[in-house]
């Protein structure tokens, strides 16, 4: 990674004098190592910073994602109840709807049953008074009979 800081010039501007030049060129070049050591020292930890910082940035982008996740999966969760909840209450509509077409056909059965049971019940009198007349000529014939053999026997 580029960082800003290898760009920038020296700050050190020594002149060298008479008869110091050699030491002060050592200490300048001692001065430099030890600021380009604390140089990388500042680019290490501005680099752990900076990866850091790239590092939090992913968690809080991974955290954000999960949330997202979770917050479409409890708006999920309600859309089904919702759902769940409208065709239960749908159902139990077309249900009490059957009930009563039910109801109706059975009312309308048991009008016809009993328009066919009363017919019934009139046959079944006639039958009954048609047995009962057809019981009396029975008798009556019987009757006529047991008189003949008794007018043909007294007759000789």
């Amino acid at each position: 990674m580029d960082f800003f800081f290898d760009d920038l010039p020296s700050t050190s501007l020594s002149t060298p004098k008479k008869g110091h030049g050699d030491s002060l060129m050592l200490e300048d070049t001692d001065c430099d190592l030890s600021r380009n050591k604390s140089s990388s020292v500042s680019m290490t930890e501005i680099q752990e910073q900076h990866s850091n910082s790239y590092i939090d940035d992913i968690s809080k982008k991974a955290q954000e994602m999960v949330e997202k996740i979770n917050h479409e999966r409890t708006r999920d969760q309600e859309m089904m109840d919702s759902f769940q909840k409208k065709l239960t209450e749908k159902v139990t509509e077309m249900c009490q709807l059957m009930k009563e077409h039910m109801y109706t056909i059975y009312e309308r059965n048991s009008n016809e049953i009993q328009v066919k049971l009363q017919e019934l019940s009139e046959v079944l009198e006639n039958c009954s008074k048609l047995n009962h007349e057809l019981l009396e000529a029975s008798q009556a014939l019987a009757c006529l009979r047991d008189g003949l053999d008794i007018n043909q026997r007294s007759e000789p």
